[in-house]
């Protein structure tokens, strides 16, 4: 593998770890509103 192909790699790889972060903390942020709501209407 050249240097620009490793290159090219890693910061494909940090782009998708991003993308996968953001979901994971849009899931969580849904979850705790989910339930603040459920809580909020007993």
């Amino acid at each position: 593998m050249t240097p620009e192909e490793e290159q090219e790699f890693k910061r494909r790889r940090k782009s998708r770890n991003l993308v996968l972060g953001l979901v994971l903390l849009g899931m969580v942020v849904l979850f705790y509103a989910i339930t603040i709501v459920r809580i909020g209407a007993q």
